[in-house]
């Protein structure tokens, strides 16, 4: 009888611990790095001043533009520097150079997340705030009748490895490139990745721990009309977070460019362009707050906390308030911004599955759902 009260006691605690709304995590999203400042003026501490406002806005428009599509980028609003030093949580120096009239330096930034949402809503700018897991690009490059992937030289990859290198991509869908080795090369091949072989391209992908994979064929040709190179890319991306589907893009050479110089533009524009359609598929509209009763089966104490510690990653989950604990199940209402579909995407990218059964909606670890439904 003791123990059966004081079974009942330490679950009581327990819930009491774990029953508190699980608020979303601060997300790295709204972090703006390596924002690079060299300001020349008739003093130290002037130039310092004037870089570190340069900085801010450097920051910021980065960050409004990670968040929204392109289309809108020419309708971002441009705020005064003490507006923008207000949405600025804090800020690091993460290298810095001093003369008597030269700062060089490149710094860190975090931004008030609530802020930047309700200046994107207060602008009518649709947003997206859900990070892909990492997808593996392979270029596979075809010139002169020659289908490139592994092989080298492919000035197509080498264009993809550059961009990588610069670190410029600080947006919502990482980006992987593959080494090359003997691993890759029998894995999978050039026509194997332009056609889809879908066995090829999840064991690729497996290796790399990425969630999907992107194959950017890139024909090179002369375009009869100039005489200049021209590039057209046909951009599929395979797995399970988007439907397939493929962009097709041309490219053509400016006047003076080389092949390099028309390549290094096309990976520029193509990145943004796989941006795009994620943040197509993600866009939050203003006032589109739900709330979702959900159960959340359980083996014990331990999966809830991992199913909460990753729900606090989701950016549009805004608040998981547990309103019931049991030894096999948890209860609670999740409140999110955007749809369903939105939010069943969102938790896919941490590794959490969302489906509705009888009418009532449940939430797993992805390697659990089988074994729970």
């Amino acid at each position: 009888m003791r123990t059966g009260i004081a079974h009942r006691f330490v679950f009581a605690v327990l819930f009491a611990v774990l029953s508190g709304s699980a608020e979303a995590a601060a997300p790295r999203l709204f972090e703006v790095s390596n924002i690079t400042v060299d300001v020349t003026a008739d003093s130290a501490a002037s130039a310092r001043e004037q870089a570190m406002a340069q900085g801010e806005q450097k920051a910021f428009r980065l960050l409004l533009e990670r968040l929204t599509l392109q289309a809108y980028h020419k309708r971002l609003p441009t705020l005064a520097p003490t507006d923008i030093t207000e949405l600025v949580q804090d800020f690091a120096v993460q290298e810095e150079k001093a003369s008597s009239v030269r700062y060089i330096a490149k710094l860190n930034y975090r931004f008030r997340a609530e802020g930047v949402r309700a200046l994107l809503d207060e602008y009518g700018l649709p947003y997206a705030e859900t990070v892909s897991k990492p997808v593996l690009m392979l270029p596979v490059y075809q010139a002169a009748g020659a289908l490139l992937l592994w092989d080298d030289p492919n000035p197509w990859r080498t264009a993809w490895d550059r961009f990588a290198a610069e670190g410029i991509s600080q947006g919502l869908v990482p980006t992987v490139l593959p080494v090359g080795d003997l691993n890759d090369v029998r894995t999978i091949g050039a026509e194997q990745a332009i056609e889809g072989d879908m066995q090829r391209l999840e064991a690729i992908a497996q290796r790399y721990d990425a969630g999907d994979v992107v194959v950017a064929h890139g024909i090179l040709r002369m375009d009869s009309y100039n005489g200049l190179p021209e590039l057209e890319v046909y951009l599929t991306r395979f797995g399970s977070a988007l439907q397939e589907h493929t962009v097709v893009k041309s490219f053509t050479s400016e006047p003076g460019d080389d092949i390099s110089a028309l390549l290094n533009r096309a990976v520029g524009q193509l990145v943004a362009q796989v941006e795009d359609n994620w943040k197509q598929d993600n866009l939050i509209q203003t006032g589109a707050a739900q709330v979702f009763p959900i159960s959340v089966p359980v083996v014990g104490l331990g999966d809830w906390v991992k199913v909460r510690d990753r729900l606090n990653g989701v950016a549009i989950v805004r608040r998981a308030e547990m309103v019931l604990l049991r030894r096999d199940e948890v209860r609670l209402n999740l409140h999110f911004i955007g749809d369903a579909e939105q939010l069943a995407l969102s938790l896919d990218q941490a590794d959490l599955v969302l489906w509705e059964e009888a009418g009532s909606w449940y939430l797993a670890q992805k390697a659990s759902q089988t074994a729970t439904q």
